[in-house]
């Protein structure tokens, strides 16, 4: 007789014959085989054929926040704050220089221990004090006070902004207030004095030399805020201040200086006394000034030097 035939697996199986256990020749079950060619395939198609969209939660994407959208938020942002603070801001920028006018200007001028014209040579000198300090203690004591205990400026180097370009925005907010407050301080000066009359031709130049004395102004701000530790700020007025007021030609020409000779030459080398010559220069031309060209130069290379240094002592504070 001959040998009965083995029956073969499924026809679905890629095995070989079977035992009596139900599994194939190399070990596979018998059903087994198939379906899990089947499942590889299925799998298959849908790792290479199916992609499945994600899906919307019906929200729209924020659009993103570009470094200038950044910073004029952040400078919008101070200037909403000088707005809030409206009386203060008016009673630190005006007091000081109305009371320097109305007594140098206005009651000696009555008792006649000055001129009846000094007024009309002091009012300039106070204008680019004004613009001056006005920027400089807008950035300088907050940057102070934010490095060593509020913490405050952690929030702006959290901004979506470059580190260089948030010490840029403090100096620009800086001199904006003291542009506001030079501005100011016009109403006041022709309200205390009598008699005073501006060429219409310096009005452009006093204006240049006012925005200019107020961008320097905050370029200082900035390299004084960095560099004065915090311990220092109660002799910070004393030692820096008080100079540069009496010494850049805010109350007196810089020409009238001739018989002091070494108060000529320190004053010569406070930055504030060509803002002061510059603003007389274009709205008091009678009155010996030093020559408008130098004065808008000088300020210029301050500018530049003081925002050097400022940038650099913020990035290093900024970086600690």
């Amino acid at each position: 007789m001959s040998a009965p035939t083995v029956p073969s697996g499924p026809s679905g199986s890629s095995g070989g014959p079977a035992d009596a256990g139900g599994r194939s020749s190399d070990g596979v079950p018998a059903g087994a085989a198939g379906s899990g060619a089947e499942s590889g395939a299925l799998g298959g198609r849908l790792a290479v054929g199916t992609v499945r969209e994600p899906e919307s939660s019906g929200a729209l994407a924020a659009p993103p926040c570009g470094a200038g959208r950044a910073f004029l938020a952040v400078l919008g942002r101070d200037v909403h704050v000088t707005g809030k603070e409206l009386v203060a801001f008016l009673a630190q920028t005006l007091i000081q220089p109305f009371f320097f006018l109305f007594i140098f200007a206005k009651v000696l001028g009555s008792a006649g221990f000055v001129s009846s014209g000094y007024g009309a040579i002091m009012l300039p000198g106070l204008i680019a004090l004004n613009a001056f300090f006005g920027a400089l203690q807008a950035v300088a004591f907050p940057l102070v006070l934010d490095f060593a205990w509020t913490r405050e400026i952690e929030d702006r180097l959290l901004a979506p902004v470059p580190i260089p370009l948030v010490a840029v925005e403090k100096m620009l907010y800086g001199a904006l207030r003291g542009l506001l407050a030079a501005l100011l301080m016009v109403p006041v000066g022709l309200l205390v004095l009598s008699g005073v009359s501006w060429p219409l031709a310096g009005l452009a130049p006093a204006l240049l030399c006012t925005a200019l004395g107020a961008v320097l102004g905050g370029t200082m701000g900035l390299a004084i805020g960095t560099l004065v530790p915090a311990r220092r700020i109660n002799v910070l007025f004393a030692v820096i201040f008080a100079p540069l007021i009496f010494t850049g030609s805010v109350q007196f020409p810089w020409y009238a200086l001739g018989k002091e000779r070494w108060f000529q030459v320190v004053c010569a080398v406070n930055p504030l006394t060509y803002v002061s010559e510059g603003v007389r220069a274009s709205l008091v031309p009678s009155v010996p000034h030093l020559p408008l060209g130098l004065c808008l130069l000088v300020t210029a290379v301050a500018i530049a030097v003081s925002a050097w240094v400022g940038i650099r002592g913020f990035l290093r504070r900024a970086l600690d």
